[in-house]
């Protein structure tokens, strides 16, 4: 008899993004009226760059051509993207071999399969509050979780510590859904932590674009001695809308060894065993990502969806509400006004004035009364929403 995984059991019963779908589901059959004004889920609202949907184009024109028709891709990316990547780092003064650079279908897909590096008996450590995926993925693969607490009181932002002790480390900075960074000394500590305990940190640096501080490093590989003990794993999904395209890519230093292993050459073994590759069309249009039009589109994007950030932090300065991110990262982490609690508030935002936000309990014992933001709706709503919540908890 096939047995299944039943790790799958030990998982919560409602995945977090799901139980809002279905909330705010009833509550359209309920007020058919109503519009919502969604700052929930961060998916993008901007089409892709100019600049990218060109390259797209081109790319199934190609397709259609027989002398420039593409069939299998490298599993471990198409080389000139894989170079133009590694330049990226190069302009900001990290040193990579195009080699170290793989080309991934995007950060989520990347950090549940990266984990097959792992012994199943490697402990993980997840610093909460924390994207869920990082413990549901380990949940499912049986692994002993060590979730270490990070509130307000040190500003979202743990150090290491004998608490802190496991195989794998977590580390997103920008933070979802905090908006929490790391500076250089910080992450210096963490580095200097893991190559001390040969542990390994698991670095995601989806939100990196959105850094405007010049003292926060936008790769972990900024930092001396990470090359001994980080895996940095990137998206274009917020940099440049691929939300809906699948596109990111991950870094692993070929001097990353544990055990007489490589992991590098451990995860070239894993893409061409378990991946045909990312599709040609889908490299063609992050090539352009990476051109001189293509950052300059895409800054624009990504200043479209700070100044919705800076219209909700102007509403909740006026509120005098506590909040944390929004100026290096694209989340508002909110505290909940009057002791409310985080799905409490969840629902008094939707039935009162149809704003959904992400309830922080869902990050996590350390976000409950917490509330995420996303600035990545259009403009009108989020004025809209700012304006909502302004009268109401003005009152």
């Amino acid at each position: 008899m096939a047995k299944p995984n039943a790790h799958y059991g030990d998982l919560k019963d409602s995945y977090l993004f799901y139980n809002i779908a279905q909330k705010t589901k009833r509550y359209l059959e309920e007020h058919p009226d109503k519009r919502l004004y969604r700052m929930g889920i961060g998916d993008v609202t901007l089409p892709l760059a100019d600049a990218v949907i060109a390259a797209l184009h081109e790319a199934v024109d190609d397709q259609a051509d027989k002398a420039r028709f593409r069939g299998y891709m490298p599993e471990c990316g198409d080389a000139p993207l894989r170079s133009t990547i590694a330049d990226y780092y190069r302009k900001r003064g990290v040193s990579l071999e195009d080699d170290e650079v793989f080309v991934s279908s995007g950060a989520s897909d990347e950090l549940g399969d990266i984990l097959d590096l792992f012994d199943r008996s490697s402990k993980v450590l997840v610093m909460e509050p924390a994207y869920p995926a990082y413990v549901d993925a380990n949940v499912m693969a049986g692994r002993e979780i060590i979730h270490l607490p990070a509130d307000e009181t040190i500003g979202f932002l743990p150090a290491p510590s004998e608490a802190a002790l496991a195989d794998v480390l977590y580390i997103c900075s920008p933070n979802n859904p905090t908006g929490a960074t790391f500076n250089r000394e910080q992450l210096k500590a963490w580095v200097d932590f893991a190559n001390a305990h040969d542990s390994i940190i698991l670095f995601d640096a989806a939100y990196e674009a959105f850094i405007e501080d010049d003292s926060i490093p936008h790769s972990i590989f900024e930092i001396e001695g990470a090359r001994t003990c980080a895996i940095e794993i990137c998206s274009l999904s917020k940099t440049a809308g691929f939300t809906g395209t699948r596109l990111g890519y991950t870094v692993i230093p070929k001097t990353l060894e544990r055990c007489g292993m490589n992991f590098n050459a451990m995860w070239v073994r894993n893409r061409t065993t378990k991946t045909n590759g990312v599709s040609y069309i889908l490299q063609k249009g992050g090539m352009a990502v990476f051109s001189e039009e293509g950052q300059r589109q895409i800054k624009a994007n990504i200043e479209y969806y700070k100044n919705n950030a800076r219209m909700l932090m102007r509403t909740l300065d006026e509120l005098g509400i506590q909040y944390y991110g929004g100026k290096n990262a694209p989340y508002i982490w909110m505290k909940c006004p009057k002791g409310m609690g985080s799905w409490e508030f969840f629902d008094y935002l939707l039935n009162e004035i149809q704003v959904v936000g992400t309830p922080g309990e869902g990050f996590g014992k350390c976000g409950e009364g917490f509330i995420r933001f996303s600035t990545f709706g259009s403009a009108e709503d989020t004025e809209e929403a700012a304006k909502r919540m302004l009268s109401l908890l003005s009152e």
